[in-house]
């Protein structure tokens, strides 16, 4: 998502990096391509007209910092105009003094509700809870089905019948008390487009089990349509934030710009592709480091955090410390990267990553190769690489389907990698010390249990 804005405000910002000072002609000729670049990625004119209003008062006639370049001072005042525009801070979820927490999902058929609702369900089990899924989406067939298989991948239940509604959900509500579950998820049916039928529904439900949080889902790549339905439903319901899904299809993230700033409701979550665990908490200082090329490390730890098991992180560390590092530690972390997500939304959240990068096509397939050829050797071929001669090349790329050449570069990328580790004796060091931490904070929690 923005990398058409990513692209045009990198363009802005690289000219004015020359400048040897801010004038107001300056500041002109930026906002009108800043206003440009915000209109072509579909962001609401209204909008629009607020951000350059707010960055053209803060930039033209004030007392600006010296320690800073003409291009720093506008990136500078963009980053945190896109904060404040994005919701300024994260979602902060409290639970209920008298458990279960009750989520209301709503928006349109097609936006991806009901995958929603079981991310929204693993999440919440992530931060520790135990959630009950309700499938009140009787309208769609199979949605309720669809809900069951997801509930089953995520180990979360799932509870309906083929009744009302509004019952559905009330019935749901009890289930939870009387089993004991502290956060109920409850998803209900949507249409091609709002009607009244749809909204009373929606309403009665809300009415009947009285959500903590509500949370609308709309698919991000309708761009102004998603602005107007979430006016809609808000002023149905209520809004407590925003569920945006289809991310990783939106080139010009104009909903994701808009609907704080229109509707007066924060992103809550964002889905950043099909899968259960494509989901995640939205940062608006993060996301906006990412529309200014900035990066997102943090987001990249918590994924990483998340696809590494502490087991594997703490062998990791010893490997690295004792300057042992196989191609079977190569192929675990190249497999554990594959988990944190697709490699093109990886690598925008690296700092400082060149636009030709940004832009390349980059995807899962390319590590296939890298993994067949590791898994065609044998268990001392991957300890000792050194080994692998001539004949045994051309053994492995006939194994793999790949040509000696491929296999050639790997093994020389690999020889790199070593090198570059034994080079640090300072990170091995660090690395000692961190995995003595962990095991004194492991030791101290088992004392306590």
């Amino acid at each position: 998502m923005f990398e058409t804005l990513s692209d045009r405000f990198e363009s802005i910002f690289t000219r004015l990096r020359g400048r040897g000072r801010l004038t107001d002609a300056d500041v002109d000729e930026a906002l009108r391509e800043i206003r440009l670049a915000l209109l072509q990625a579909d962001v609401n004119l209204l909008v629009v007209r607020d951000i350059v209003a707010r960055l053209r008062a803060e930039l033209v006639g004030s007392e600006l910092s010296q320690s800073l370049t003409p291009g720093q001072q506008v990136v500078k005042a963009v980053h945190n105009e896109l904060v404040r525009v994005l919701g300024g801070q994260a979602l902060r979820v409290t639970y209920a003094s008298r458990p279960p927490t009750v989520v209301l999902l709503a928006g349109l058929q097609g936006a991806g509700k009901t995958t929603a609702a079981a991310k929204v369900g693993r999440w919440f089990k992530q931060q520790g809870r135990n959630p009950l899924l309700v499938g009140a989406d009787l309208q769609r067939p199979a949605a309720v089905e669809q809900l069951r298989v997801l509930g089953r991948q995520i180990g979360v239940p799932v509870f309906s019948e083929p009744a009302d509604p509004v019952d559905v959900a009330k019935k749901g509500l009890a289930e939870a008390i009387r089993v004991g579950r502290d956060v109920l998820i409850v998803d209900t049916a949507g249409r091609l487009h709002i009607d009244a039928q749809m909204m009373q529904q929606v309403q009665q439900i809300s009415a009947t089990i009285e959500p903590h949080y509500t949370f609308l889902v709309i698919d991000a790549m309708t761009g102004q349509d998603a602005v107007a339905t979430a006016e809609a439903f808000h002023k149905a319901l209520s809004l407590d934030a925003v569920i945006l899904t289809k991310v990783d299809g939106d080139a010009r993230g104009g909903a994701a710009l808009s609907v704080k700033e229109v509707v007066g409701r924060p992103i809550g979550f964002v889905s950043t592709g099909e899968k259960v665990e494509d989901f995640e908490l939205f940062h608006p200082d993060r996301m906006a480091g990412r529309i200014l090329g900035m990066g997102d490390v943090l987001t990249l730890i918590d994924r990483a955090e998340q696809a590494i098991q502490r087991e594997e992180a703490e062998q990791a560390v010893t490997k690295l410390a004792e300057g042992r590092f196989t191609l079977d530690d190569f192929l675990g972390q190249l497999q554990a990267v594959k988990k944190m997500g697709p490699l093109s939304g990886l690598v925008g959240m690296l700092p400082m990553v060149p636009k030709e990068v940004r832009s390349a096509q980059i995807d899962d397939s390319m590590l296939k190769p890298v993994e067949a050829i590791i898994n065609s050797m044998t268990p001392g071929e991957r300890t000792e690489p050194a080994i692998i001669n001539g004949s045994r090349r051309a053994r492995i790329a006939a194994g793999s389907g790949t040509t000696v050449q491929q296999v050639n570069d790997l093994l020389d990328r690999f020889k790199q990698v070593q090198t570059y580790m034994r080079q640090m004796p300072a990170l091995a060091g660090m690395a000692r010390r961190a995995q003595k931490a962990g095991k004194r904070a492991t030791a101290k929690r088992k004392k306590r249990h």
